[in-house]
């Protein structure tokens, strides 16, 4: 009788899911064009029950290595990211978890003294290693897959700014200096080491593999300049950047809610504009994270827009939004601070929440 009861509400949760998260629901795509990407479905299932009573902070990056082995990033060494109830009871999770295809915990590693200070995004190279970023300390790191440092960009609490402080006025301009890094991405041609800088600068700057300065592009953008759509100027964040099959180099100009492409020298290729959730609310989404499809063409790209609490997919080529799916909430399916997002071999998405969110959520791909 138990057995039965529990596949009947299986049965209905997995109803449940199938229908509220079909991306292409007529309320996601009100005047846009008809999708053909693929669908998600949400797998309340995925990850297991966290080892140790374990507790995360905001999930500050999600990455996916070469065995579909997906790591997150979490932020417990910042005092604020757990509640009182929770430090009483659990336990603040490691700094870097890392769960097979299944969901187990099989690793986890960092010390949160010493890892990266507002960890925010993790990303794995052509090499195996895996890079992280510091957003609170100004420095980009690079680690082997069970966590020994490789090498370091920046120095761990200094700051490109006036004053060498977080609350000096940004130079936008050290070479060998970050200021507030957010997103990195690794060139397999050369090892170029390109890192959108970010919360507190506002470029996109390129070291070579060594952690050399090579180049670099973007400054502050006016609202005039931001609302005509000049390229190579950032309104705000520069949030999230990454590097094509092709060459091309996407970046999210968060705060200006457009994507702008560039070639690999930072030459300004066009925008790209993400539709609303809702038809009656002003303004273009905005793009907090990107990732392209698996295809060697790199067809689709995936858009976390955190404004709307919807990860959209668009075609790379003409930049039209084809569909979206989530909503503002905290069940099964639904974004709190959609932050980050990453696809394992399978086409699968696995995304990231930070405040209010703290978790991480898989969502199966289901069909074309």
């Amino acid at each position: 009788m138990k057995a039965r009861i529990h596949l009947y509400g299986l049965a209905i949760i997995t109803g449940i899911v199938a229908g509220i998260w079909n991306p292409f629901s007529h309320d996601l795509l009100r005047g846009q064009a008809s999708p053909t990407s693929t669908q998600f479905q949400a797998d309340p299932f995925w990850p297991k029950p966290l080892p140790n009573d374990w507790v995360t902070g905001n999930v500050g990056g999600t990455c996916v290595d070469s065995n579909d082995h997906v790591f997150i990033v979490n932020r417990t060494a910042d005092p604020t990211n757990l509640t009182a109830q929770e430090k009483e009871v659990g336990k603040p999770a490691p700094p870097v978890i890392e769960f097979d295809p299944e969901g187990n915990v099989v690793n986890s590693w960092g010390d949160p003294k010493v890892v990266p200070s507002g960890i925010h995004d993790c990303y794995f190279d052509h090499e195996g290693n895996i890079w992280i970023g510091g957003n609170t300390d100004a420095i980009a790191e690079k680690y082997s897959r069970d966590g020994k440092l490789l090498l370091q960009i920046g120095t761990k609490g200094k700051f490109d700014t006036s004053d060498g402080t977080e609350k000096g006025t940004a130079l936008n301009s050290s070479h060998t200096l970050l200021n507030r890094p957010s997103s990195i991405a690794v060139d397999p041609a050369n090892g170029d080491v390109y890192i959108a800088d970010g919360y507190g600068n506002r470029r996109v700057v390129v070291f070579d593999r060594n952690g050399n300065y090579i180049r670099q592009f973007g400054r502050q953008a006016t609202k005039a300049e931001s609302d005509a759509g000049v390229g190579g100027v950032f309104l705000g964040i520069v949030h999230c950047l990454v590097l094509g099959n092709d060459g091309l180099l996407s970046v999210a100009d968060r705060d200006g809610k457009r994507i702008q492409v560039f070639d690999k020298m930072g030459n300004f290729k066009k925008n790209i504009f993400i539709k609303r959730r809702r038809a009656d609310l002003p303004g273009n989404g905005s793009p907090w994270w990107i990732l392209l499809s698996r295809d060697k063409a790199q067809k689709y790209m995936y858009v976390a827009d955190g404004l709307d609490e919807v990860i959209w997919t668009l075609d790379r080529e003409s930049g039209q939004t084809l569909s979206g799916f989530g909503r503002l909430g905290h069940m099964a399916g639904e974004f709190t601070f959609l932050h980050t997002i990453t696809m394992n071999s399978k086409g699968d998405l696995f995304i990231g929440e930070t405040v209010g969110g703290r978790r991480v959520q898989k969502f199966k791909a289901v069909g074309n």
